[in-house]
């Protein structure tokens, strides 16, 4: 038996994986301060990439074991500053669950005078409340806040001894990069929701059908159908797109930079095929 759930998880974790040993070596190599500020700005993108590859992760758990997956989520934290259980208290705990109500939601585009956000101002505030938070919704959901506690202290002390044994390698190869990825992170969700003040689930959210973006982002594009079934394996949201399609109103399709690059996008389509009746499911049981 495969220790993967889900075959099609074996790239981005080579991918992961292979980050971290690039990472392993300017760590320990590189000595110099424009080498540094060239390596950090050279790994935005690729590391703003796994950010959506971790958040697959918080959904649908990578492996078959808890250990494999406790080490992959360590892995994912140097490169995107999200920690074991921040996305799936943050995120799936506190937004998945709340999206249509923004009093509650926890990645909410709405200030309390009820008007949209600047988006300057919604990447500050999600990026730098993500881990207060988390622990908030935690305090309702005492086994993974242990977890959360547990393992996001072993990660900072790691942190924190890799900047002790080398200052300037540990800022720019690890700390940057973690505050960095966070801040990216909340900037491409902004587009996912914000100004769309609604109660159906199927005008909620706007998707992306560019073939490249959704292969480097793992169907990310398909946001209607991750909020109708998060715990649908990244893989088989078009499946599910195409199922609710019908539902889905015209406009809430927009481009992506990647169409003015590589204009490939594929436009929605709606089949004859009975939409999916069923409400939203609810989250997967993290270990």
């Amino acid at each position: 038996m495969s220790v993967f759930k889900f075959p099609e998880d074996r790239l981005p974790v080579a991918v992961a994986v292979g980050l971290s040993f690039i990472d392993l070596g300017a760590y320990l190599l590189l000595d110099n301060l424009w080498l540094f500020l060239g390596y950090w700005m050279l790994m935005v993108i690729p590391k703003g990439i796994l950010c959506a590859w971790n958040h697959h992760h918080q959904h649908v758990l990578t492996f078959r074991s808890t250990w494999l997956n406790r080490l992959l989520e360590l892995c994912y934290a140097f490169h995107t500053g999200m920690g074991t259980h921040v996305w799936l208290l943050h995120h799936v705990l506190g937004h998945h669950q709340n999206f249509l109500d923004q009093t509650r939601d926890e990645s909410r585009w709405k200030r309390t005078d009820g008007q949209q956000m600047s988006m300057p101002r919604y990447v500050l505030e999600v990026a730098f409340t993500a881990y207060p938070r988390a622990y908030r919704v935690g305090r309702a959901h005492p086994k993974h806040l242990r977890t959360f506690l547990r393992y996001n202290a072993l990660t900072f002390a790691l942190v924190a001894a890799l900047v002790w044994a080398r200052p300037l390698a540990g800022l720019f190869v690890v700390v940057l990069p973690m505050i960095t990825s966070l801040l990216y992170t909340a900037w491409v969700t902004y587009d996912h929701h914000a100004g769309l003040d609604t109660d159906d689930q199927f005008q909620s959210s706007y998707n992306i059908m560019n073939r490249w973006f959704n292969r480097l982002t793992g169907n990310l594009g398909y946001h209607t159908a991750h909020h109708y079934r998060q715990g649908v394996h990244w893989s088989r949201l078009p499946e599910l797109h195409a199922r609710i399609a019908d539902r889905i109103p015209a406009h809430l399709y927009r481009a992506s930079t990647f169409d003015r690059a590589l204009p490939d996008s594929v436009p929605p389509q709606p089949t004859s095929e009975p939409a999916c009746s069923a409400p939203i499911a609810s989250m997967h049981v993290s270990q």
